[in-house]
């Protein structure tokens, strides 16, 4: 008697999913790929004030510059996500990462081209944001089919800590890089680091053979698969895809909001404070906060937790808990105070990795990368109108309690929608099963 299709699908998966010696080289290179990640995207924003006094940017025109990396980011999201389901997430990074890194190192040759500088450096960031808005979509699609279901949490919030790393990286070496050398030399360091990665994984995790097959299923735009086409209406019918949307759409949306934001709100609340204070501290925190929770979750669900009981606890600390220090933050005139709840409030939204973006991988595995693309769009879109509405409600209200009201009350609409209808039940299969 052969096997249901369901039943052999979920076999070969669990067959392709990595050894506990691949995962641990996987988490590794994927944790210095996210690293990277960041330290190109965070090179424009640290040498923003210089390049503008080379090329007589106002502020209006560097606010362009450095808005411009998220028009493209929204909109590669969900093509990575799929592209990342179709022929490897691995491979999806790579080829994105070959060209960001490229294009980087190349960012300050741009501005000898001509002397639209500012054309050129916005062309260069929309790029750049288009490259990098497949990652975490292929990133999810690569660990939901290789990892096993008890360990990653901890494998994602690992990897994820790598964005605060690469915070630190560029904020630290760019700075010293910019005073030493020049804004150029920043891009020469992030871009180069990042296609040498690409050098590293291509020789050593992954095969020639793979790279060609993926590319020559690109150029001809066909599926590997009938079972790689996404379930649309199966998907979208579920309150629990719309929980996990929604709350991942309002974490986002929150972190960008207190990302933008906290550096201002320091500066004019605190003139006389340290800049590397501020900046620094609470990515320090948010570093192990993030391993910890990834360790914790896949500690309880072992320990016989279900699975959704675990996810809902890692979005009330995520969510919730981090917007009551983030409430905090408008009520005090330490700046101590100050430093420690908004390193709380940061450090505690990483256990939005253990939380829904794990949950995203419970609830489809076969396409998590689509879906996670789905929500993390969402999340773009809504973090660019909150930071937006945070700065009219500065002008308007002269207060800095109404932005951290609005997190709050982002994060709290988020958190109540997944409490009420989160699931981790697989959603992308015909027959249903029980509830982990």
């Amino acid at each position: 008697m052969q096997p249901a299709p369901d039943e052999a699908r979920r076999d070969a998966a669990e067959d392709a999913q990595w050894s506990r010696p691949e995962c641990q080289v996987w988490t590794g290179a994927l944790l210095l790929g996210t690293c990277l990640l960041y330290c190109a995207r965070a090179s424009m924003p640290v040498c923003a004030a210089t390049m503008s006094q080379d090329f007589g940017w106002n502020k209006k025109e560097a606010g362009v510059v450095l808005s411009s990396f998220f028009w493209g980011y929204c909109l590669t999201q969900v093509v990575g996500g799929h592209l990342g389901d179709r022929i490897g997430g691995e491979k999806v990074i790579l080829l994105s990462a070959s060209a960001w890194g490229f294009i980087t190192a190349a960012t300050p040759l741009l501005s000898h081209l001509g002397s639209a500088h500012l054309a050129f450096m916005t062309f260069s960031r929309v790029l750049t944001g288009l490259l990098q808005g497949v990652y975490f979509p292929a990133l999810t699609s690569l660990l939901s089919q290789k990892v096993r279901e008890s360990e990653r949490a901890f494998t994602y919030s690992t990897v994820g800590a790598g964005s605060q790393f690469g915070t630190l990286v560029t904020g630290a070496v760019g700075s010293l890089l910019l005073d030493w050398y020049g804004w150029p030399s920043v891009f020469y360091f992030s871009g180069g680091l990042t296609l040498l990665w690409v050098c590293y994984v291509y020789r050593c995790l992954l095969g020639e053979k793979d790279l060609i097959l993926a590319l020559g299923v690109l150029a001809q735009g066909l599926p590997v698969s009938r079972h790689t086409k996404v379930p649309w209406r199966q998907l979208f019918r579920k309150p629990s895809v719309w929980a996990a949307i929604i709350s991942q759409l309002s974490a986002a949306c929150s972190f960008f909001i207190l990302l933008s934001w906290l550096p201002t709100f320091f500066k004019e609340t605190f003139p006389g404070s340290k800049g590397w204070v501020f900046n620094v501290v609470p990515w320090l925190v948010a570093i192990p906060a993030s391993l910890f929770s990834g360790l914790l979750s896949d500690r309880l669900i072992n320990q016989g937790y279900r699975t959704i009981t675990v996810r809902k606890f890692m979005q009330v600390m995520g969510l919730g808990l981090s917007s009551v220090f983030a409430l905090c933050l408008g009520h005090t005139s330490s700046f101590c105070k100050s430093v420690v709840f908004a390193s709380a409030s940061i450090g505690l939204q990483t256990f939005n990795h253990s939380g829904i973006s794990v949950n995203i991988q419970d609830l489809a595995p076969s396409c998590a990368g689509f879906l996670f693309g789905v929500a993390n769009t969402a999340g773009a879109l809504a973090g660019v109108v909150g930071v937006c509405l945070g700065g009219y409600l500065i002008e308007t209200t002269g207060s800095w309690t109404s932005v951290f009201n609005l997190a709050a009350a982002i994060s709290s609409l988020g958190l109540c929608t997944f409490l009420v209808l989160g699931k981790a039940q697989r959603v992308d299969l015909s027959p249903a099963h029980e509830d982990l």
